[in-house]
């Protein structure tokens, strides 16, 4: 038997038995491979965050609302062909990026626990909205259903959880743009969609035109730019103004309250004779000759936290206040039944029939209006305790007739919902009225982003949107969302102006919620076909 010797140069990494010796150190390619991994992350990262900054920045009280497609462009260069846990973590980065300033306001007077909890919980949805477009990114015409994502991404938050929390939509920073005549044809989801698309195009025109200068295909890109630009610009005869059943004059009364905050709840009397007083003082406006004399006024949501049902002192002023003015007046009003949840109310008060319709706000803000797991809520918070007594939620729209004028009541957090106006329009509504108490948020840019959503409403449904608010800002808003006149902030005001009125339905009226349905069924079909691929590409393999 013969031996062989295996003759080493000395060169050669010395091995172990099994195999190659783990201590050998990191070849320097390697390190700097991992180094550039990183580095590419934390600049998506940072990006996909800066692209949320840019979108708030498109929402009122800036008239920047063209920063919203450069700022889907550029989350979309994060997002494009990234893995799904990459696309929810850039999602939740830039929802964060996005909802963090925009809804301050929310912890104004409570403090900063209610304000990350529900920016967190609102981010969250735009991560799974980001995985979703990460996916789908790997598609043809990915643009299409990436936008589609989006819109159901804006469906589910307007749903989930605790009846959904829809603030911040695209399609309300769009109040002045060139898409928002697309609210008319489709409503606030199809204009979400129309400024998603362009945003997603321009990504994409961008990296065709890139990859393959002069050939088609970034020609036939360019018109997911183009196509939503062109829509908007093609619907804007459904936008229109025409008084259709004549006009009438509408006045609109701001009050104010004594001071800012929480703590205007203590004032309850005072905010009610500060509502008594400048209806009193319009009254005696339009007697002097200063004034046109209005055919209906309408009052903010909360004016009477006194019960005029219950409290006959209360019942007595207003009463005092409306046969001063001589015509039908809307009175918002916290109403307690002696069981059960309270009432938040508009009132229908005639000046000889005292209080006849009433309609009961149906969308009741949770956290606010109502505690859900209030034993829960209150380890993070005792302000939870605040509100000693839920409220309820009404069942149906309320349409008032006032003086022959069919005035429709969306009651502040109710405008956020697409169902709550649109039924409210259906059921026949002429003229929108949508009163608000905005004095707890105080001078925060909360009531400008509630008034360009009022404004879209009014393009959506094409109404004139009366917005009485207890504090400001107060407006009345053309059907083509122009607004007439506004108050200013804590100063007692009235606002009279002449506004047609109208029956006619738009698109949007008529086909309610189909458009957002139909892009669900988009985006599902995307995730659709990437299932069909894995399975085919599984099988084949």
């Amino acid at each position: 038997m013969s031996s062989s010797v295996t003759r080493t140069t000395g060169n050669e990494p010395s091995q172990s038995a099994d195999g190659p010796r783990a201590d050998v150190a990191a070849s320097p390619a390697t390190d700097r491979s991992a180094a550039n991994r990183k580095g590419l992350w934390l600049l998506r990262a940072l990006l996909a965050a800066l692209s949320g900054v840019l979108l708030y920045l498109s929402f009122p009280p800036r008239p920047l609302w063209w920063l919203a497609p450069f700022a889907l462009a550029l989350l979309a260069g994060c997002l494009h062909g990234r893995r799904a846990r990459a696309g929810f973590g850039l999602g939740l980065l830039a929802g964060l990026g996005y909802l963090l300033p925009l809804l301050v306001w929310t912890g104004e007077e409570v403090g900063p626990v209610p304000w990350l909890a529900l920016t967190t919980l609102e981010a969250l949805f735009i991560g799974l909205t980001g995985l979703g477009i990460a996916l789908v990114s790997r598609l043809p015409a990915w643009p299409l259903f990436a936008a589609a994502v989006w819109v159901a991404g804006e469906a589910l938050r307007a749903r989930a959880p605790f009846g959904g929390f829809p603030w911040g939509k695209l399609a309300f920073g769009q109040a002045d743009g060139v898409f928002t005549p697309l609210a008319a044809l489709g409503g606030t989801p199809l204009l979400s969609f129309g400024v998603a698309l362009c945003g997603f195009g321009l990504y994409e025109v961008l990296r065709t035109a890139r990859r393959h200068p002069g050939r088609t295909a970034a020609a036939l890109t360019a018109l997911t730019v183009a196509a939503p630009i062109g829509a908007g610009l093609a619907a804007r005869p459904l936008v229109s103004d025409a008084a259709e059943d004549g006009t009438a004059v509408v006045a609109v009364v701001q009050g104010n309250v004594p001071r800012l905050g929480l703590d205007f709840n203590s004032q309850r009397r005072a905010v009610l004779d500060n509502h008594v007083k400048r209806t009193v003082q319009l009254a005696e406006d339009v007697r002097a000759g200063r004034a046109p004399k209005p055919d209906l006024v309408v009052w903010p949501e909360n004016s009477s936290d006194l019960d005029p049902y219950a409290e006959p002192d209360a019942h007595a002023v207003i009463d005092q206040a409306v046969k001063a003015i001589g015509v039908p007046v809307a009175i918002g009003a916290v109403v307690a039944p002696e069981t059960g949840p309270l009432r938040n109310t508009m009132i229908l008060w005639d000046p000889v029939k005292g209080p006849t319709a009433t309609y009961d706000k149906r969308k009741i803000q949770p956290f606010g209006e109502r505690i859900p797991m209030r034993s829960v809520v209150r380890l993070f918070s005792s302000d939870v305790d605040r509100v000693r007594r839920d409220f309820g939620p009404g069942k149906d729209p309320g349409v008032f007739d006032m003086a022959g004028s069919r005035v429709g009541m969306v009651t502040c957090f109710e405008a956020a919902f697409d169902d709550a106006v649109r039924s409210t329009v259906r059921a026949g509504a002429q003229v929108i009225a949508v009163p608000s108490n905005n004095a707890t948020f105080g001078r925060t840019q909360m009531t400008y982003q509630q008034l360009a959503m009022d404004r879209i409403r009014a393009v959506e449904h094409s109404r004139t949107v009366l917005v009485p608010v207890t504090s400001g800002v107060s407006a009345v808003i053309r059907p083509d969302g122009k607004i007439v006149s506004q108050t200013e902030m804590f100063t007692a005001d009235a606002l009279v102006a002449e506004v047609p009125l109208r029956s006619g339905r738009t698109p949007a009226t008529v086909v309610g919620p189909l458009p957002e349905y139909a892009l669900l069924l988009l985006a599902a079909g995307g995730f659709g076909w990437l299932l069909n691929r894995r399975i085919r590409s599984r099988r084949a393999a």
